[in-house]
């Protein structure tokens, strides 16, 4: 601020144009009885009167000369600029409004300590894009299954009740299938924006919306722990079988794909019971959870293994955040959030959990960071028509 409203008077001192302004116009008010100047003069030029002149002082000018204006006018300018340049120092995190988890939260990132972080996310993420997540209740997927007259809502992910019955499957796969219906959310961008700022080792997704991939995380920073869309196989044989196509039978004639090779069912490579994760989840996870200075959990109920066994991998020293509407899994303890892991920041003594939305509690982070533009310009950037 000094730099931008000082000025360099005379023997190169710097100067106040708060004072400039008051010594010109002291500098006037002596001259007041002064003759007015030549006619060739700027300050009067083709010889008119100098009546009024007491009232006028010389304006600031390019090249040093000015017609004279009333004081109280250059004075309004002054106040102009100053009024441009922001005085007031930007308040620190603990200053900001915030619940005290969220402002804990944003001085751990702000520290420039994590450059390694390792997020788990579950459906709770995907919900503010449409998608239901699978167990609240009225409102989850599996109270909404019924229609399909299933033993079990889990059953639509049962690789032997696939095989014998897809149309379930079918049915959900081809009004979520990704990229027709659903955007991603603000907690997706937020991901990505990690993963821009060079923060981001890993996200780990039990998600298979691929919504984390839509909003811009590269397909070598997520694990789809239970799978994804974008590759098909026989559910007999595994013969790989062509991903547009697959889709193109499913969303538009809504029935299960055959297989060229043998009479089974084709379904894209989601991880059902009964089957294994992907092979690149076991190679990555332990060098990722051992690697991690700060562990970000969001939107899931840590019910399914073994990637709710996730938050226990990582070293004692690792903040674990929960952002998440419960406390849950190893976070939930009788006196809540655990305590035996060693400190990690005077102001975020213990596992921190703010319990609310994904996407409210990652717009309070990003405010209290300053990053609130980027996230939604990366949002808007990355919406469905």
């Amino acid at each position: 601020i000094i730099n931008e409203m000082a000025r360099t008077n005379s023997d190169g001192a710097l100067g106040s144009p708060i004072k400039d302004a008051k010594a010109e116009a002291n500098r006037n008010e002596e001259n007041l009885t002064a003759e007015p100047p030549p006619p060739q003069s700027r300050a009067n030029p083709a010889g008119k009167s100098s009546k009024g002149a007491s009232n006028c002082i010389k304006s600031r000018d390019d090249d040093g000369g000015g017609i004279g204006r009333p004081l109280d006018e250059d004075i309004d300018d002054l106040a102009k600029d100053l009024g441009s340049v922001s005085i007031v120092p930007k308040p620190s995190v603990k200053d900001q409004s915030a619940p005290q988890a969220i402002k804990n939260v944003a001085a751990l990132l702000s520290s420039n300590r994590y450059k390694n972080i390792v997020i788990l996310t579950g459906a709770g993420v995907s919900c503010s894009a449409g998608i239901p997540d699978f167990r609240t209740p009225g409102t989850g997927l599996y109270d909404n299954l019924s229609k399909y007259n299933l033993p079990a809502p889990e059953a639509v992910f049962d690789l032997g009740f696939y095989k014998n019955n897809p149309e379930p499957f079918v049915q959900l796969a081809s009004e979520l299938w990704p990229g027709l219906k659903h955007s991603p959310t603000i907690t997706h961008s937020f991901i990505a924006l990690l993963e821009r700022k060079g923060l981001l080792l890993r996200t780990y997704t039990q998600n298979i919306d691929m919504l984390d991939v839509l909003a811009g995380v590269s397909e070598d920073k997520m694990i789809e722990c239970h799978g994804h869309f974008r590759s098909a196989a026989c559910t007999k044989c595994s013969t790989p079988f062509d991903a547009r196509e697959c889709k193109r039978i499913i969303v538009e004639e809504k029935r299960a794909p055959i297989c060229r090779r043998c009479p089974g069912y084709v379904k894209p490579d989601i991880v059902f019971f009964g089957e294994a994760l992907p092979s690149r989840f076991h190679r990555l996870v332990r060098q990722d959870t051992k690697k991690a200075d700060l562990l970000l959990v969001m939107g899931t109920s840590l019910m399914v293994g073994p990637v709710n066994g996730i938050p226990e991998m990582v070293g004692k020293s690792c903040p674990r955040v929960l952002l998440n509407r419960e406390l849950v899994g190893s976070f939930c303890k009788s006196n809540g959030p655990r305590t035996r892991r060693k400190s990690y920041d005077k102001d975020a003594k213990r596992d921190i959990f703010h319990g609310g939305d994904c996407d409210d509690s990652i717009r309070m982070l990003c405010t209290l960071l300053g990053w609130e533009d980027e996230l939604d310009e990366l949002n808007k950037s990355t919406r469905l028509g």
